[in-house]
């Protein structure tokens, strides 16, 4: 139960919330009102509201600015996506107070969501923005939020399917224009990211030591790391610096574009006619990524050398990168089958007679 007290001329209310106490002023010089203000927040704690607060003035329009702006503030480099889930977040909760983001509302969200042809990994991206928008005001000094509703998530396959073998990639760079062709290769050897590539300035080649540097901030995980350049990738490099040369335009990143203007922003174009001429469907650049991973295993080079050189900085994550695909399990069978012939030459078998064992040779 509550207390009331004073200080000097004025009333203060004594009252506890989960076994914390709290004090509070009354503003008055009458007992009554402290009386009615201790009432009215042991009725708040009652139904499970924080006391003195009033939620129904909270709006999840206050909170998605609040959570872009945190985005800023920390120089996520996720923002792009935060800014698009909460594009779609305002199309059911733009206008809704904070106690109407309720577990059914957000149900009804992820169910319109599905029906508009949304990947369930893309939803639950959306989840956790609205997860994060909650947990941010509930965070605030005084609180925005007073209890953050259950959000269900979405199964999801993390499991990645696209990659190239050799041939198709030699197909694809066929097709592609010609100032690509060492961007792409650049990306099937290395399996550096699209951005990591297109950002790549000749400050970081290092034609001595034969290395390509990035520096920490530069990357996703914002771990530098450093990759040796191979025999294909060194003459790649050369070729640009002799390209840039000649062109007259000394810019500073490796891979310009095809204007010789600046860096590539976007391929899509290039890249949809190069694979559609190619014969191979449709594939994405990051299926590069994959592609390294999976022949950086298969070389026989140690997964922590090779999560070194691709940046991933968790084995999860890797794992999810390499990738067996059918001609992986049919190899694995004609191995399997080839130690299965080469056991037929041992004759020895193992008999179990009434609890003993005993050592029999047949032919066979």
């Amino acid at each position: 139960m509550g207390s009331i007290y004073k200080r000097g001329q004025t009333y203060w209310i004594k009252y506890s919330r989960h076994g914390k106490p709290y004090y509070e002023s009354s503003r008055s010089h009458k007992e009554t009102d402290a009386k009615r203000l201790l009432k009215e927040r042991e009725g708040e704690i009652a139904q499970g509201k924080m006391p003195g607060i009033n939620f129904e003035r909270v709006f999840f329009d206050d909170l998605a600015e609040s959570f872009l702006a945190d985005y800023r503030i920390n120089g996520f480099k996720s923002f792009e996506r935060a800014r698009i889930s909460v594009k779609h977040l305002k199309k059911d909760f733009e206008g809704y107070r904070v106690p109407q983001i309720t577990t059914p509302r957000i149900q009804a969200y992820i169910e319109r969501r599905i029906n508009e042809g949304a990947a369930h990994a893309t939803i639950n991206n959306e989840l956790s923005a609205l997860k994060r928008i909650l947990n941010l005001g509930a965070r605030q000094t005084p609180p925005k939020v007073d209890r953050v509703p259950y959000i269900p998530m979405l199964k999801t396959n993390n499991a990645r399917k696209g990659f190239f073998e050799y041939g198709d990639f030699l197909a694809l760079r066929e097709n592609l224009p010609e100032y690509l062709k060492g961007f792409a290769t650049f990306g099937y050897r290395s399996g550096w990211r699209f951005s990591e590539i297109r950002n790549l300035t000749w400050k970081q080649i290092n034609f001595d030591e034969g290395t390509a540097s990035l520096e920490s901030g530069e990357t996703k995980n914002d771990e530098g790391r450093t990759l040796y350049l191979d025999a294909e990738l060194k003459e790649v490099l050369l070729d640009q610096w002799e390209t840039r040369k000649k062109n007259g335009v000394l810019l500073l990143y490796v891979f310009p574009n095809r204007e010789n203007t600046g860096k590539i922003v976007d391929i899509r174009k290039a890249w949809g006619t190069a694979c559609k001429n190619a014969g191979i469907g449709k594939r994405l650049f990051h299926d590069f990524r994959r592609s390294a991973v999976r022949n950086m295993v298969r070389a026989g080079i140690p997964e922590q050398v090779a999560m070194k050189v691709s940046g991933h900085k968790t084995r999860a994550v890797f794992e999810r990168y390499n990738i067996v695909n059918d001609a992986d399990l049919q190899m694995a069978a004609m191995k399997n089958s080839q130690y299965l012939e080469g056991q037929k030459g041992d004759k020895t078998v193992t008999i179990h007679d009434f609890g003993t064992k005993k050592e029999a040779s047949h032919d066979s």
